[in-house]
């Protein structure tokens, strides 16, 4: 017998188990008329005398993606009311489910993440399947949990863990997940339901604990060894992120729920929540997740109905830093890849560094032993295009250098089937130009990854004019695959990020020539948010490609460049940045770095060439200060680009660069 709610649906087998089904497709979002719609249906099950227990589960092999954060903005700017607070996790979870007669099992396939793991943990029991993913993600949207996740992960998997996965929003599989507590039971897909309709049964047989998360005790640390488990967490917070609140609200709310008791934490949550979801960082973090998402859909492209071709194998011409990052991100995707150089030793230089890559995720437990070597067999190194007969896209990663570019470009369509993309890593220069000699130019596109390529999870694909729609529905997918996030830009100097940002390291260089110094500059923007200063970034990437990239703008906005002889005159000593151990900074055998007292006489010559000198208040400025005189260009340059064409992503917008 069944029965529908809305977006739920209660099926009551012949063995008195009631299965409530979320249904919301495509991720089963927990979307307000699913809550109330979850409600109801638990409430009917409760008071039917022939149902015994319930399972909770989702439709399409998905339990429940989270919260529908479209309804944020709704809530934000108040066209539609938010349940009170406490309505899910005191309401539903605590009073009804936790004070039921009847045991709650909740059997997890696919995604629980965010709410719907939090429903999860308000059930009496977990069953997974080992693939499913678990986690809750709130603080990457500037929230903390809302649904009772502050209370009842520390309970289910100690309070150390519980701090780590939700300030790191990160998941856990099913097989984790069963080894922290946070499940009791794996099952197979197929056998998923019949787990979780045992475990009811059992549970109301009393050989199986009935106890929801939020009252469970025995993962929970001593009070004085949680204190200082917290106190480490905070202190270790406003290191990693001082400019942002919410984390440390998330540990003030964990903590109250130690302190008080479990009700009075979900309270205390449940009010953080809704200032916090009101907030200028949750408001641009929304932003920033639907325009994220927005990034695939591309008028003229992606509505047309083309469907991406299948891309087996994958070309790439360089075995340099960034060459071997795109062999890396590509094989770890399961592509079969060859790696081409000019010569063996920088094959084996190339082939070497893939290698590295892949032992530093065994190293890190992301990886093992066995997946290394079948990763590895997918890499196979060139010295000629012999290889490149059957290969159904190639990916240019050398030196910039306009005329070698055309020269490959122009033997890769002697050597590559028709069918076979043509892209260029190339950062700056004009695509028309690397394919001015080739025939077939709609196969031509850009991939402009970011340094290290297989970690960094932006890809810039670049069309020119001539670029067919179904290139890019190709790399678009291939991204996709690779874990990136593809952005589709114009063909201008710098496309978007190096466009936007080639005023970064001029206004630091700028600073530093008048009396700012190195390290403060990177200490100030690193305090700020970023990674890495411009300095220790300029070290990163390497002088060439620094000079090369600065080149294209002198070159092409000479009215809004700064022509800093810093650089310069450090390449003449053989300096490059990290990969000479020797840059703004000096590097030891672990690369790491550290301040090099020697940078000043690069910066004194490179004042008596300019005609530069000291300006005092440029000596003594605030950290406030140099944040702004770095990003205020950047937000300039931003909105200088020409054609951006807006897109509305709901109430949300994600520009996109067309062309410049």
């Amino acid at each position: 017998m069944s029965s529908s709610k809305g977006r739920t649906t209660l099926d009551v087998g012949a063995d008195g188990i009631a299965i409530i089904t979320i249904i919301n497709p495509p991720v089963n979002s927990l979307s307000f008329d699913v809550l109330y719609s979850l409600k109801d249906s638990c409430e009917q099950a409760l008071r039917r005398d022939d149902v015994k227990a319930i399972v909770v589960t989702g439709a399409q092999g998905k339990f429940s993606g989270g919260f529908d954060i479209s309804a944020f903005g709704k809530i934000q700017d108040k066209t539609i009311q938010a349940p009170k607070p406490g309505f899910v996790s005191l309401e539903i979870l605590s009073d009804l489910v936790a004070a039921a007669k009847k045991p709650f099992v909740a059997a997890v396939d696919g995604l629980a993440l965010g709410g719907g793991l939090e429903v999860a943990m308000g059930c009496h029991a977990r069953i997974s399947t080992p693939n499913a993913q678990l986690g809750l993600p709130e603080l990457q949207l500037g929230i903390i949990p809302g649904f009772g996740g502050t209370q009842a992960l520390p309970r289910l998997v100690g309070i150390a863990k519980a701090l780590e996965m939700m300030l790191t929003s990160k998941p856990v599989k099913g097989e984790e997940a069963l080894s922290l507590g946070l499940v009791d039971a794996l099952a197979s897909p197929n056998e998923l339901l019949s787990t979780a309709r045992q475990w009811a049964l059992d549970i109301l047989e009393r050989r199986r604990p009935w106890v929801i998360g939020y009252y469970k005790t025995e993962k929970l640390e001593p009070l004085g060894e949680a204190r200082e488990i917290l106190k480490f967490a905070r202190a270790q917070t406003r290191i990693r992120a001082p400019n942002v609140n919410h984390p440390l609200v998330c540990i003030d709310v964990i903590e109250e729920g130690i302190v008080s008791g479990a009700r009075a934490g979900l309270w205390k949550e449940a009010e953080a929540f809704q200032v916090l979801l009101t907030s200028d960082t949750c408001k641009s973090l929304v932003h920033f997740f639907f325009a994220q998402r927005g990034t695939t859909k591309v008028p003229g492209v992606t509505d047309l109905g083309l469907k991406p071709r299948i891309i087996k194998k994958v070309a790439i011409l360089g075995g340099g830093l960034m060459g071997s990052g795109i062999a890396t991100a590509l094989v770890l995707s399961n592509y079969q890849v060859v790696l081409k150089e000019v010569n063996d030793k920088f094959l084996q230089a190339g082939i070497g560094r893939v290698k590295a890559n892949l032992q530093s995720r065994v190293k890190k437990g992301q990886m093992s032993r066995e997946k290394l070597e079948k990763t590895l067999s997918l890499l196979k190194g060139a010295l000629d295009y012999e290889s490149f007969k059957d290969v159904d896209m190639v990916i240019e990663a050398v030196i910039e250098n306009v005329s070698l570019k055309q020269q490959i470009f122009s033997d890769l369509e002697k050597f590559c089937p028709p069918h076979c993309i043509l892209a260029s890593n190339t950062s700056t220069i004009d695509l028309n130009l690397i394919g001015e000699k080739t025939m077939s130019q709609d196969r031509i596109i850009g991939a402009h990854f970011f340094s290290p390529a297989h970690v960094m999870p932006l890809l810039e694909i670049v069309r020119t004019q001539k670029t067919s729609p179904q290139a890019i529905i190709d790399l678009l997918d291939v991204g996709k695959r690779i874990k990136k996030t593809p952005v589709v830009v114009g063909n201008c100097t710098g496309f978007a990020v190096n466009r936007m940002f080639f005023p970064y390291t001029q206004a630091a260089l700028l600073l530093v020539e008048r009396g700012t110094d190195v390290y403060q500059i990177d200490r100030a923007i690193t305090k700020f948010g970023m990674p890495m200063g411009p300095f220790r970034l300029c070290d990163l990437v390497g002088f060439g490609v620094a000079v090369a990239t600065g080149g294209q703008f002198v070159l092409n906005f000479p009215e809004r460049t700064y022509k800093s002889m810093v650089i310069p005159l450090m390449q003449e000593d053989k300096r490059a940045g990290e990969t000479t151990r020797r840059g703004f900074y000096i590097y030891d055998e672990k690369r790491k770095a550290s301040p090099d007292p020697e940078i000043k006489k690069y910066i004194e010559k490179a004042r008596e060439i300019s005609g530069v000198s000291i300006e005092p208040k440029l000596t003594k400025m605030s950290d406030k200060d140099i944040v702004e005189m770095i990003f205020f260009p950047v937000v300039n340059e931003a909105c200088r680009i020409e054609a951006v064409k807006p897109l509305p992503e709901s109430r949300y917008r994600c520009g996109r660069l067309e062309g410049c």
